[in-house]
């Protein structure tokens, strides 16, 4: 069916829809509790997003994800997409929820996905995100409605909520948000985060990166009581640092990732080998961590691994 001819007899479908739910809440008496979950499993809702608005009749089944924060949010809400890329230095998906993605088929990487192992797939619903994929959405609508979030991994609620309202359980999400900081609280008060300070760092190629308090793993620390510091962060709560800059690691506490894990191939050799004298290298207070987890697995699921690791680390 070509693009035009597929949106068009989505939008007939959706607006029968909305019109059979009203058209049924006018006529019919007050239901039972029972009969209440059930409309509301099958009633129409729209889900506002970066790029518009999409209206479903029910709650998709074949959903293909193409970015990590929208992976996490679905496997934490109990649904297995039949797609999605993967993010990792290994070409898989993060080890963290792998097990939950076992009838999961990979449709590329999330820089580059496979418009066409996406549409083989046959889904009726997409999740990405504007900053990302926005040069691919007109293809991506065409195969099947598509919602994407403004962001990727900065702001990573946005993008958690905006995957529970298109499966239409954003209650579910706000309340598994809302359970997530009052167990980093915790944590944070379990290893005495307040008036510590932290660095959280990810070695690349050329460079090195410093994660500010709005960037993923430094929101989640942050919220437990650490102290990122104060910086002159880029638009993504990051500096992007060249290897002679080490002393920018100036945290009590150090938590570093090398994606891939070989450190001739980022400037984690050159680094570590001049760090020496940084405070939390002289304490003893210099942990590596999962890069799939910290970096790439962004939301409920993977934040709750990183207190796992804060927890056990610091203890």
């Amino acid at each position: 069916m070509p693009p035009i001819t597929r949106r068009l007899s989505r939008a007939i479908i959706a607006t029968a829809a909305v019109a059979s739910v009203l058209f049924t809440a006018a006529c019919s008496s007050t239901p039972s509790s029972s009969e209440s979950t059930a409309a509301e499993q099958s009633a129409s809702y729209t889900v506002k997003h970066a790029m518009g608005e999409e209206t479903f009749e029910s709650v998709p089944q074949r959903i293909v994800v193409i970015d990590s924060p929208q992976l996490d949010a679905l496997v934490a809400l109990g649904m297995t997409p039949v797609g999605a890329t993967v993010s990792g230095a290994d070409g898989g998906f993060p080890a963290y929820v792998a097990g939950k993605l076992t009838d999961t088929v990979s449709v590329g990487s999330t820089s580059e996905p496979d418009i066409d192992a996406i549409a083989n797939l046959d889904p009726d619903l997409i999740i990405g995100s504007k900053v990302r994929h926005e040069a691919i959405y007109d293809e991506l609508e065409a195969i099947a409605p598509t919602v994407f979030s403004v962001n990727s991994g900065t702001d990573w609620t946005e993008q958690a909520l905006i995957t529970a309202a298109s499966v239409n359980q954003t209650d579910a999400m706000t309340s598994k948000i809302a359970e997530l900081d009052a167990r980093a609280e915790s944590v944070g008060e379990s290893v005495a985060a307040t008036g510590t300070t932290l660095s959280i760092v990810r070695f690349r190629p050329d460079n090195f990166r410093l994660y500010g308090p709005e960037t993923f793993s430094g929101s989640i620390l942050a919220k437990a009581g650490f102290d990122l510091g104060e910086r002159k962060w880029n638009e993504y709560s990051m500096m992007e640092l060249s290897p002679e800059l080490f002393e920018q690691i100036d945290g009590d506490v150090v938590f570093y990732t090398n994606p891939g894990g070989d450190p001739a191939a980022t400037t984690m050799g050159t680094v570590t080998g001049l760090w020496k004298d940084l405070p939390a290298v002289k304490a003893k207070k210099v942990y590596e961590v999962e890069d799939e987890t910290w970096m790439v697995g962004i939301g409920v699921v993977g934040a709750s691994v990183i207190l796992d690791d804060v927890e056990k680390l610091l203890k």
